[in-house]
C-alpha cells in the first residue's frame, strides 16, 4: 500500500525541482512529466501531483495520465477529483500553465493508450499487474 505522507512530502519536493529546472525531474530521468492541479473532490482545495504522461501525436492539445497509483488496488486521489471536477483542472508543462479539462477513456482507446504507455516505460506494465483494478487513463485536453 502506499503510505500517503511520504507520498506527499515526495510530491512537495518534486513539485518544487519541477519548478525550478523548467519541468525536469531528476527522479524521473527524460521521461516527460507535468503537474496536475486539480481540485478536491471532498474538500474543494487544489491539488497538484507530478505524473508521467504520454502525448498525443495527432493533437498537440491532448495528453494522457496514468492513474496507476504504482499498482495499488485503489484509484489515486488526483483521479478521483478529476472525475468530480472534470473542468476544473491546471496542467504544467516545462515552463507553460494550462488550464485544461479532462475526459476518462472508454475501454478500447484505455487499452491503446496503456499499451503504448506501458510499452515506452515496462514500469506501467508491472503497475498493471500488480492490481486487480483496471488503472483508468485520462486524457487532458490542454487550453492555448
Amino acid at each position: 500500500m502506499v503510505d500517503k505522507a511520504q507520498l506527499l512530502a515526495g510530491n512537495a519536493a518534486n513539485i518544487e525541482e519541477f519548478r525550478a529546472n523548467s519541468g525536469r525531474l531528476a527522479a524521473f530521468g527524460d521521461a516527460p512529466v507535468l503537474l496536475l492541479t486539480t481540485k478536491g473532490a471532498q474538500s474543494g482545495e487544489q491539488r497538484t501531483s507530478p505524473l508521467m504522461y504520454l502525448g498525443d501525436d495527432a493533437d498537440a492539445n491532448c495528453v494522457y495520465v496514468f492513474a496507476s497509483y504504482a499498482g495499488a488496488d485503489v484509484d489515486p486521489s488526483w483521479y478521483r477529483n478529476l472525475v468530480a471536477h472534470p473542468e476544473d483542472v491546471r496542467v504544467e508543462i516545462g515552463d507553460e500553465s494550462l488550464t485544461a479539462s479532462a475526459d476518462v477513456l472508454a475501454a478500447s482507446r484505455r487499452a491503446e493508450k496503456f499499451a503504448q504507455q506501458a510499452a515506452r516505460y515496462p514500469q506501467f506494465a508491472e503497475y498493471e499487474k500488480k492490481t486487480s483494478r483496471t488503472i483508468p487513463v485520462v486524457a487532458l485536453h490542454l487550453q492555448r
